[in-house]
């Protein structure tokens, strides 16, 4: 026995933050009482695929006991349920961590994004991977027996969901777990002691389970009795299947299943591929971003190798970009054995991965074409097929739920799909269709196809602008001209929008252009060209003394055509990042060198008009001083950047009142 073994229980107390989540998990998922089986079918599984993983390379793993499978036994008398696996077990100390805390490190960010919202927590909840604890939904004791594989020890984790847990020494005679649910004494529980109940959930929610799952049952009576093992699951492969074999349904499950989320997913797409390589795959959008998604931790897609599990979150099949997707991929060219160095370094691994990314780029396409052709008729997208085939592939079969939108979709993962634009250069235009954004049109959601079939007769470029908001866009100076023509401007307020223009430079022949950024070359008339340059001669002496008044502050001073409304503008250089990106990097200490900008003033603006008046007066030479340091002022104002000197500029604005009160 190891330090743990004692005679007596040891009684550990639950967290506070789990108390709270434990009493949403049996209070509020009442309705889904029955996922309860699901849900420890799913971990009983889990256990069996990651012991047929660690046999891969350890042979003694598995000993005389080769056989995995699941097994559901039904104590009617004792009104018990058991559930029980010979997968990889569990320890002392993996028991207290598992079962002692719901997502261990992440169970204090659920408690504090929970809102009160049942319907939004219970979504929530299914982030966090606590499928363990829907025991509670029917068992008013929930007891787990397990033993580690290659250990001699047993160990028994038990609670009644009153804030507290026990451990104990127990015995089993071999590796693996049993789940042991005392149900509850009330007659809406007695149809799980029922064989036909059990059998008929194991069918509707785990037929596809690759293990066997086997439910005890008992025929005759007294001395003629007789006890079997039925399997009552398929035990094939849900992804093996024929696409026409595989409901909508059977789809969702599988993906609670696999993802433990509560919700069905946006859509899925089931493909194979056959020639060079072989392999299948189902591929999963799910409705909300999986908190390790955000955090950039692991990719959601699972490797097997000719129907046997491999590993889990294997990211070498999938781009950093797409590490929302979740779902299984099984290939039948990589060796059992294989392992993550193998993986980096193989080129099967790149054919893989290639197919892998097309059918999800595949799958976000026709979620988009079927939002794109609801929202706007006229607006046409292609169906980003991927280029050419490496072998036959049936194209495999993407489906959504009506409900399912590709806005849904863009509100939860539009900002790490745009970090494909930089690090996925064989399928940037592809990305460059998914991408979407609002605009000076409307609210909407518009793509890039449905901006160029709007724009306006002579118009050559793509405009947008990058603000920390919608209201900053709108509000933004550097518009005026484009308004005043009629343009739309795209909204870009993800600070990520910076490098993704960057990174694209042009759609569909047409440049995308910044409003914010160098110089706005606008068609003009040569009338329109003849009346510019006559104002930039009549405003050269104002120029000089602007450049030599802020040459600290700026780089240049120059005439503008981007302004109707405003007197001035700043203007980001060629290659320079927006002011409010700038901001965002050197709060977060970045590293980057100090940034000068070109203030623009427009040649039509009574306030520019009399500073001209008044630069080549010696007498009004502070005024002029004043006027310029204004303007420079009022333009970081109006961009929503902080002036740097706020007395100075209130005793400037002071002194400029008093003059014009008389």
């Amino acid at each position: 026995m190891t330090e743990h073994a004692t005679e007596q229980a040891e009684k550990h107390t639950f967290k506070a933050e789990v108390n709270q989540i434990l009493s949403l998990v049996v209070n509020s998922l009442y309705t889904h009482k029955e996922v309860f089986l699901r849900e420890l079918i799913s971990n009983a599984s889990d256990a069996l695929d990651h012991l047929s993983f660690k046999a891969l390379t350890d042979e003694s793993a598995l000993g005389d006991d080769t056989e995995l499978g699941i097994r559901i036994t039904v104590d009617a008398d004792a009104r018990t349920v058991t559930i029980s696996d010979n997968g990889v077990g569990m320890g002392h100390d993996e028991l207290a961590e598992n079962l002692g805390t719901i997502a261990h490190s992440g169970t204090r960010r659920l408690a504090e994004q929970m809102t009160g919202d049942t319907g939004a927590d219970v979504n929530l909840i299914g982030q966090f991977g606590v499928g363990f604890y829907s025991a509670f939904l029917v068992a008013e004791r929930v007891e787990v027996v397990s033993r580690k594989a290659g250990g001699d020890e047993a160990w028994r984790w038990a609670s009644t969901a009153d804030g507290s847990y026990t451990l104990e020494p127990a015995e089993r005679d071999g590796r693996g777990t049993d789940v042991i649910l005392h149900l509850r004494k009330d007659a809406d529980e007695d149809e799980f002691l029922r064989d036909w109940v059990l059998r008929d959930l194991v069918r509707k929610y785990s037929d596809y389970v690759r293990h066997p799952i086997r439910l005890r049952t008992e025929t005759g009576e007294g001395d003629e009795k007789t006890t079997s093992w039925e399997q009552v699951n398929k035990g094939s492969a849900l992804w093996a299947r024929r696409k026409g074999d595989i409901t909508a349904e059977q789809a969702t499950e599988f993906y609670k299943h696999l993802t433990h989320d509560w919700e069905a997913p946006l859509a899925h797409i089931h493909f194979k591929v056959e020639g060079m390589q072989e392999m299948a795959g189902l591929l999963f959008l799910p409705r909300r971003a999986p908190m390790e998604a955000l955090a950039r931790r692991k990719s959601g897609v699972r490797l097997f190798v000719k129907r046997v599990f491999v590993m889990d979150d294997c990211e070498e099949l999938l781009p950093d970009y797409l590490r929302f997707v979740r779902g299984v991929v099984d290939s039948d060219d990589l060796p059992l054995n294989v392992s993550r160095e193998f993986l980096q370094k193989d080129k099967t691994t790149a054919a893989i991965r290639k197919q892998v990314v097309r059918h999800a780029l595949r799958m976000l396409d026709e979620l988009a074409d079927r939002a794109d052709a609801d929202a706007d008729q006229e607006a046409q997208t292609e169906d980003g097929d991927g280029g050419g085939d490496d072998g036959g592939d049936d194209g495999g079969d993407a489906k959504a739920p009506p409900a399912a939108t590709y806005a849904d979709f863009w509100r939860q993962f539009g900002p790490i799909l745009k970090e494909g634009v930089h690090a996925d250069q064989a399928n940037r235009e592809q990305i460059a269709k998914l991408l979407r954004f609002t605009s000076s049109e409307g609210d909407e959601l518009w793509s890039l196809a449905q901006y160029v079939l709007r724009m306006k007769d002579g118009q050559e470029s793509i405009y947008y602008v990058t603000a920390p908001s919608r209201a900053a866009a709108e509000s933004s100076p550097h518009l005026e001209a484009l308004r005043d023509r009629g343009y739309e401007v795209l909204y870009m307020t993800d600070p990520i929008d910076e490098w993704v223009v960057d990174g694209l430079r042009e759609f569909d022949g047409k440049s995308l252009v910044a409003a914010a950024k160098g110089a706005l070359d606008l068609p003009e008339s040569d009338e329109e060209k003849e009346q510019r340059e006559e104002k930039e001669g009549a405003l050269e002496g104002l120029l000089g003394r602007l450049k030599d008044v802020l040459s600290g502050d700026v780089e240049d001073v120059r005439v503008t055509s981007r302004l109707t409304d405003s007197p001035a503008c700043l203007v980001v250089g060629e290659g320079g990042i927006a002011p409010h990106v700038e901001r965002l990097l050197r709060a977060q200490n970045a590293d980057i060198p100090e940034q000068k900008r070109i203030l623009e003033i427009n040649p039509a603006h009574p306030v520019v008009e009399r500073l001209n008046a008044l630069a080549g007066d010696d007498a009004r030479s502070a005024d002029v001083e004043d006027g310029a340091h204004l303007l420079y002022d009022q333009a970081l104002i109006a961009e929503g950047s902080p002036v740097a000197d706020p007395a100075q500029f209130a005793r400037r604005l002071t002194r400029l009142l008093r003059t014009a009160l008389g």
